[in-house]
């Protein structure tokens, strides 16, 4: 279910370092916010997700952070905490920003800082992970970057998008205090 915000493609790297970064500010999920992440989710993605899902979201404030550029939403990650035989996961539901910032790092510092609140706030949760379509090769540079791998291929995943078949990316949390992107200046 999850869908990332753009990563810049080898070709357009130097025209992305030449890109302003945006200061952002950030907010968590509230539910008398909880409309202006749907309707960001509608902006950007090519799925109607359920009001099961922003009910988990709300479940799960702490995780899910709104950024905002000049007190504009621009840019959401949406999370949910799973329950395992070993420990809590992070499943990142969402991370999208309206196409006019991508590539001005907000979708980097929202994963950072998601996966900083974790590390702080919920240390006992030793994992994240997420859905990407097979065919979304940004997405998975994008996260790549920042750690996660593939899991497994999981065939039929997507009902109504073509291809339906997702990746299952995975990443280590236990011990982490920062983000890989960050150190390597990659950040999206």
């Amino acid at each position: 279910m999850a869908a990332p915000a753009p990563a810049a493609a080898p070709a357009a790297a130097a025209q992305d370092a030449a890109r302003p970064r945006l200061q952002l500010s950030f907010g968590a999920v509230t539910e008398k916010n909880i409309e202006q992440l749907k309707l960001l989710n509608r902006a950007i993605f090519p799925i109607n997700y359920p009001e099961r899902m922003y009910k988990d979201i709300l479940a799960y404030t702490d995780v899910t952070q709104l950024a905002y550029h000049n007190d504009v939403l621009v840019g959401a990650i949406a999370c949910r905490l799973e329950k395992s035989a070993q420990a809590p996961k992070l499943y990142i539901l969402t991370l999208g920003v309206l196409a006019p910032y991508r590539g001005m790092g907000a979708g980097a510092a929202l994963l950072q800082r998601c996966l900083q609140l974790v590390a702080t706030q919920l240390p006992e949760v030793q994992e994240a992970v997420l859905h990407v379509q097979t065919s979304n090769d940004e997405a998975i540079r994008f996260y790549s970057r920042f750690g996660f791998e593939v899991a497994e291929t999981i065939p039929g995943y997507y009902k109504r998008l073509d291809p339906p078949d997702a990746v299952l990316l995975r990443k280590r949390l236990q011990g982490e205090t920062s983000s890989s992107g960050a150190a390597n200046g990659t950040d999206a």
